[in-house]
């Protein structure tokens, strides 16, 4: 099978696009013939060494994917050839990567993609939609009327934070850095778009939401928690779940005699029960239209350089020029 892997750490030039093996269906594992997966930042730290985590050698990039089934394992119980899955959580903790013409994964971080839902859509969803969730419900218990702030709703994780947010009720602020930014963020459902590039932030939030924030969920690599604890509500809720070196100053007395709270988490460290329960939630809202991926590019499986390289420049080096996820497709 083709498959975009890399034979050591290091950068975009370690990456080849070769044949490399089929995968055989371990017992508890479902060999997909792969349709389409997305790019995340966590891919190109991986593949740079910037994270340090075990990887089979040669290890296959990726950590989502959707396709049809091939072929299960022998204890397999949830799905049978012919069925169309989406899923991620791959390529981390020592598992292989998804992208090659064909994965396999276990059951356990695989859901079915609804008839009306193609590949490319859930793949694009995947990793992004499920930190979205488990963020705003498994950590902050976010409520019907309440507040949301995110940065960044075109975003992969803040355009689902906005989406996921509306779904229940809540109202959204977020951030873009352009017209057509800020009018897809709109399109999404955010009750209100600050130009960060040409107005105060906090001043912007304060006018919208003069009695602060409920919740706010941080995509930021380097975050201003000085800013965000002022604008949390009495009971608000800080989510953190980016900038792995970031070392920001935090304001403890403006934030415990508010009675705030705290939340820092990993997508890939919740078991996987707890991303079922959000991929069900994540597949109901695709069915009745409540959430959408926001695809920006769409590329060839050989192009995984490309991917790389784009994915980079946007995410280290603030390129702007990506609205939206990486898709790939063999």
């Amino acid at each position: 099978m083709k498959a975009a892997y890399i034979e050591r750490p290091g950068p975009l030039e370690v990456i080849r696009y070769g044949d490399l093996p089929t995968p055989q269906p371990g017992e508890t594992e479902v060999l997909i013939r792969v349709g389409a997966v997305s790019v995340n930042p966590i891919d190109t730290y991986i593949r740079a060494g910037a994270v340090q985590m075990a990887i089979p050698i040669p290890y296959i990039l990726g950590c989502d994917v959707a396709g049809t089934v091939e072929a299960v394992g022998p204890r397999v119980t949830r799905f049978r050839p012919g069925d169309r899955v989406w899923g991620s959580n791959q390529g981390l903790l020592g598992r292989q990567g998804t992208f090659a013409e064909y994965a396999a994964v276990d059951e356990c971080w695989l859901y079915p993609t609804p008839p009306t839902v193609s590949d490319r859509e859930a793949a694009a969803i995947a990793l992004v939609g499920i930190t979205a969730h488990l963020g705003l419900f498994r950590e902050a218990n976010l409520q019907p009327q309440e507040t949301v702030f995110v940065h960044g709703g075109t975003g992969g994780v803040g355009s689902c934070v906005v989406q996921m947010a509306k779904a229940i009720g809540a109202k959204v602020i977020t951030t873009a850095g352009s017209e057509e930014k800020a009018n897809l963020c709109r399109q999404l459902g955010a009750d209100y778009v600050i130009d960060y590039k040409r107005e105060d932030e906090a001043e912007a939030i304060r006018r919208f939401a003069p009695h602060g924030v409920d919740v706010w969920f941080e995509t930021l690599r380097e975050q201003n928690l000085e800013m965000a604890v002022s604008l949390l509500a009495r009971r608000g809720r800080l989510v953190l779940m980016a900038g792995r070196d970031s070392r920001p100053v935090f304001p403890v007395g403006p934030f415990y005699v508010k009675d705030c709270k705290i939340f820092g988490f990993a997508m890939f460290n919740a078991p996987p029960e707890e991303q079922r329960r959000a991929a069900e939630h994540i597949n109901q809202w695709l069915v009745d239209g409540r959430l959408r991926p926001v695809i920006g590019r769409v590329l060839n499986l050989s192009q995984a350089v490309e991917a790389h390289r784009l994915q980079e420049e946007n995410t280290l080096r603030g390129a702007g020029s990506l609205i939206g996820k990486i898709v790939l497709e063999p």
